[in-house]
């Protein structure tokens, strides 16, 4: 480390109770030595109490290594360079590769006889080539506790060469693809609220007869990545971020080859990361869903309200769907949803003031309303303009909805095929999206017959977006004693649509796939499902304590920070989506509240309440945002009057 005057000199801090800690534990104590060492704030006790000192001169390219043993030590291990031997150096790597020659690393250990017999310090060396061979679980265990949802691959001994053999190599690289287009989202890591590693035989490459040492061998691909050869290794890298990720997709159900290729030829790229203009973005949509809820259940506690939290990346979905319409030239987009994250959808995507909405839970219904029933907030509709910064712009509606959960899907079809028909435009420009719950979805039979009609040509409207916020309950009752099948998109596969699984806590991966599900609506005028796989930090209403019935659900629940999603990834969660993706948004993300064009979200919520005491707004839509934000200009009711309103300037 270097100090003030920039001299350089060495520090060997103590990780204490190393033995005691699992290797993420492990991890975090070296990385806070780490942090303290560069800010100059180590102290004495860092430096006290070391058995076993650990020294890597491979850093420096140091093959070999025999470091001294200091006084006070009873071991000193030393790591050298990890490289081909010295006589293959010369070697080309696919030469290396068909040879199966790995690099080799030197390990040494110096030891004090009074402390260590020599005997012991060998059977140490060789317990420490197992664990590094893998040979005693110790990967399986270092991605458990780092919680990788992946198997580490298994070390064996190379195959002896026979030429009929490698013949049917590319024949099993193929199936190999396949089974990941077909069986890759059963090891996709979509539950936000456990870790878990799912795994699939078919997935494994000792089924295939291949091994590690072909890792780095090349294998014609058919065609797969838009390359006609490529190494296993970067093979499998494609097939894990396109199908194991946070992204689980089915779409080799459908018996349309070009409708498969067409799926294929979008998600089979090598990733891109988002600009951090657009993680700014996700994160501001995210921002006003979250101080949205919060807002509520500090002003109003205890009111019913059917909350989004643990499900707010449902925001950001239909925020891009809504932007990807309004660019391509989309007259409208027409929602229709139960009552379960229906306020915020009403606040931050179809436009309805904050006012009138915290104005409705004071009692002030308004009399004279059109908007559906009037029983109740959360089955009220709107409707207004969703309008992008360079003026592009699209119709939002908002069906009105009864206690029925599913009642409003035929309504809502039957409402947009009118609209249709009225403009008589062949392409469809009006795009219908269902928002369901996961047990709604496969629970009640009118989902079933929405989607029978929806390819009939008396009643096809173009292709459903539909949306299922699967919290992974229903009302008490979980999803292994609510249905019968793994997913509960499952019974929709006889459509012959795509159906995307995805983690809602990744946000960026929820987005990629509100563009695939548009693209293809758009594409092919099929319905469309993206089942975002999410949960319900509250009870089924606000007044429920849902621990009494799902205690295990939720003391996971419980130990989720609250503003999970504003940083992505989440500390201490480590998603693999950003793994080897170059760095996240981190510090300008961060203050994304703090440099919201509004500033803080909770304290336009506050205005909001301020806005007129006791008087609903004139209207059903809000005023414009400005900035980067995107809003609803004025509506039919006429231009807001509030005097904190800019659309009444």
């Amino acid at each position: 480390m270097a100090d003030a005057q920039g001299n350089h000199s060495l520090k060997v801090p103590v990780i204490h109770d190393a033995d005691t800690l699992t290797f993420a534990e492990f991890v975090d104590a070296y990385q806070d030595l780490v942090a303290r060492a560069r800010t100059a704030t180590l102290t004495t006790a860092d430096f006290q109490g070391a058995s076993v000192t650990l020294t890597n001169p491979g850093t420096l390219g140091t093959t070999t290594s025999v470091p001294r043993l200091m006084v006070g030590q009873g071991l000193i291990i030393g790591v050298g360079a990890t490289d081909y031997p010295a006589e293959f150096r010369g070697v080309s790597p696919k030469r290396l590769a068909a040879l199966g020659i790995g690099k080799t690393m030197f390990f040494s250990s110096t030891y004090d006889h009074r402390i260590i017999q020599g005997a012991a310090s060998g059977r140490l060396l060789a317990l420490v080539d197992a664990k590094l061979s893998g040979r005693d679980g110790f990967y399986e265990r270092v991605f458990t506790s780092m919680h990788v949802p992946a198997r580490p691959y298994g070390w064996e001994a190379d195959y002896d060469y026979d030429p009929n053999r490698e013949k049917g190599k590319p024949a099993r690289i193929a199936e190999l693809i396949h089974a990941y287009r077909s069986r890759g989202h059963l090891a996709a890591d979509t539950d936000p609220l456990a870790y878990r590693v799912r795994r699939h035989p078919d997935l494994d490459l000792s089924s295939y007869g291949l091994s590690v040492w072909d890792l780095d061998r090349p294998f014609p691909t058919g065609g797969f990545g838009g390359s006609d050869q490529m190494l296993l290794r970067d093979i499998l890298t494609r097939l894990h971020d396109t199908y194991t990720r946070t992204v689980g997709i089915e779409y080799m159900h459908i018996q349309d080859p070009k409708q498969r290729a067409w799926v294929q030829q979008r998600i089979e790229r090598p990733y891109e990361a988002l600009s951090p203009d657009a993680q700014r973005h996700i994160l501001g949509t995210l921002i006003r869903a979250e101080a949205f809820e919060e807002f509520l259940q500090t002003k109003f506690m205890g009111q019913k309200r059917f909350s989004l939290e643990g499900g707010e990346s449902l925001i950001p979905l239909l925020d891009h769907i809504l932007a990807d319409s309004a660019r391509t030239g989309i007259h409208e987009v027409a929602i229709g949803m139960a009552h379960r994250g229906r306020l915020n959808v009403l606040a931050n995507i179809a436009g309805k003031s904050y006012a009138q909405i915290f104005d409705e839970f004071e009692g002030n219904y308004m009399p004279n309303s059109v908007q559906g029933s009037g029983d109740v907030k959360y089955h009220l509709g709107t409707w207004g303009v969703y309008s992008l910064d360079d003026g592009l712009a699209t119709k939002v509606y908002m069906g009105a909805n009864p206690s029925h959960l599913e009642a409003a899907d035929g309504v809502l079809e039957g409402i947009v095929r009118a609209k249709q028909e009225h403009l008589g435009d062949p392409d469809l420009p009006i795009i219908p999206i269902l928002i369901h719950g996961d047990a709604a979805f496969i629970g009640q039979g009118v989902v079933q017959e929405t989607l029978n009609l929806s390819q009939l040509e008396g009643y096809k409207t173009g292709g459903t977006i539909h949306i299922i916020v699967n919290n992974q309950i229903g009302f008490t009752t979980g999803p292994t004693q609510g249905r019968s099948t793994g997913y509960a998109t499952d019974l929709a596969k006889g459509l012959q649509v795509p159906i995307l699984h995805v983690n809602a806590d990744d946000p960026e991966a929820v987005i990629r796939c509100a563009h695939l599900a548009f693209e293809y609506r758009n594409a092919f005028h099929k319905d469309v499902i993206i089942d975002m796989v999410c949960y319900r930090r509250r009870g089924h209403n606000e007044g429920d304590d849902p621990s009494m019935t799902q205690p295990v659900m939720y003391s996971l629940i419980d130990r989720i920070p609250l503003h999970a999603r504003r940083v992505h990834p989440r500390p201490g969660w480590s998603r693999p989506a950003h793994r080897g993706r170059g760095p996240p948004v981190d510090r300008p993300v961060r203050g994304g509240a703090r440099a919201h064009p509004r500033g803080d979200p909770r304290g336009r919520c506050l205005l909001g309440v301020r806005d007129q005491p006791g008087q609903p707004h004139a209207r059903p839509g809000a005023h414009r945002r400005r900035g980067r934000g995107r809003g609803i200009p004025p509506t039919r009711n006429g231009p807001c009057r509030s005097p904190r309103c800019p659309a009444s300037a």
